[in-house]
């Protein structure tokens, strides 16, 4: 007979993911054996092979909840009949918040997920290609005229990501910036030097 689930699984499945992304951003995925993850989670060790069989299932679900968020995040931001710098700093806004309280995942994303299986990987690198996607339209409606016959888009947006996926290495939440005046930073950054290409 099929086990059933307690009615805290999901809840319990999440802590012991916010804890498992701190362990490996402090520690290193590689480094970080299912022991110490169970006593970091305050779990048995059996009870954490209840949800996980693997180090590398949990890493995946780790990875595909967190870069699911920001892909949904990022959606429901999207404005496109907005001006397209502010379609493009609701983007950048959208983004930052959805990394609030998700440095570990972050940090873990950027140094682990190519350690998972290439068919894991796969699926992953669909949703960052989504991420991408979507703020590169963003980025082509400022100066479409600047991207046509050129291979620009992708450096561009990737400079754009370059700026704020190590936002968490310097951003305080007590610091002299906001989170959403760095937003805007960013956007005008970016905005300013897209409008003067040729």
């Amino acid at each position: 007979m099929a086990r059933t689930r307690a009615r805290d699984y999901d809840e319990k499945r999440g802590a012991i993911l916010g804890a498992a992304a701190r362990v490996f951003a402090e520690h290193g995925y590689d480094r970080t054996p299912m022991s110490v993850l169970a006593s970091e989670c305050n779990v048995s060790k059996a009870l954490l092979y209840h949800y996980y069989n693997s180090k590398e299932a949990l890493l995946f679900d780790m990875l595909d909840a967190h870069l699911t968020e920001l892909v949904e995040a990022v959606e429901r931001a999207d404005l496109p009949d907005l001006a397209p710098q502010d379609r493009l700093e609701a983007l950048v806004v959208a983004l930052l918040d959805a990394y609030r309280d998700a440095d570990a995942e972050h940090k873990v994303q950027l140094s682990a997920l190519r350690t998972l299986p290439d068919a894991d990987q796969k699926k992953l690198f669909a949703l960052e290609r989504r991420l991408v996607d979507i703020f590169a339209e963003a980025i082509r409606a400022v100066n479409p005229a600047a991207f046509e016959g050129k291979p620009l888009l992708k450096p561009v947006t990737m400079s754009l990501f370059g700026m704020l996926n190590w936002f968490y290495m310097w951003f305080r939440d007590n610091g002299p910036v906001s989170r959403e005046e760095y937003a805007r930073l960013a956007t005008h950054i970016l905005v300013s030097g897209v409008s003067t290409l040729r």
